[in-house]
Formats: C-alpha cells, structure tokens, sequence
C-alpha cells in the first residue's frame, strides 16, 4: 500500500523556520519525483516544491513565492522527502501536503498524505 506521512508542522513567529518531513512506503522510492503542495483556509491548493526521482544529481522547482526561502531534499535510504522552510510569513499558514504519481499494477494515479499544519505568526 503506498502511504506518505508528512510531519514537522507546527506554529512559529514570522522569521522562523520549519522542516517538514515526508516519509513514504509501498513504492521504490528513488524511482519517483516527489512535490509539496499548500493550501490555505479559503484558498485554492498551490503547488510549491518538487523533486526529481534517482540518486543524485536531482533537479528540482520551486514556486517563486517560495524561492530562496524553501529548499526540498530527499533521502532514499530513509524514503524521505524534506522541505526546510526558512523565513517565513504569515502568508505561509497552510496545510501542507507531499504527493507522489505513482504506478501501481501498471495504473498510475496520484498518492497523497494527510497533511502537517503549518501556522506562522506576525
């Protein structure tokens, strides 16, 4: 069963910094990319970070309200995709939300986990 599990979610004041942790099972890891998506109350669901599959040499995008401030990184010996958020904003509370496209008996369909809320403070 492919199963993802973020965590590392929390409060802190404008400025700080978080690192969330996205640990996935069922799957060859290193074999997919991996993205983080956002959404906050109200809000539509936005795309923020992604990951490229392999074991090095991975490329990867951000959005560019987060750009220089968010840096995702992954782990394949841990199955682990992590995003380090740094300076950051009021605007950043959200849900925050990794998924991976992953095929499963030749279907491929997208896989979710629950969520980490992330609340930052003024």
């Amino acid at each position: 069963e492919v199963q993802l599990v973020e965590s590392g979610g929390g409060s802190v004041q404008a400025g700080g910094s978080l690192r969330l942790s996205c640990a996935a099972s069922g799957f060859t890891f290193d074999e997919y990319a991996i993205g983080w998506v956002r959404q906050a109350p109200g809000k539509e669901r936005e795309g923020i970070s992604c990951i490229s599959n392999g074991d090095a040499h991975y490329s990867t995008y951000y959005a560019d309200f987060v750009k220089g401030r968010f840096t995702i990184s992954r782990d394949n010996a841990k199955n682990t995709v992590y995003l380090q958020m740094n300076s950051l904003k009021p605007e950043d509370t959200a849900d925050f939300y990794c998924y991976a496209d992953v095929f499963v008996y030749g279907v491929k369909d997208k896989y979710w986990g629950r969520g980490t809320q992330v609340t930052v403070s003024s």
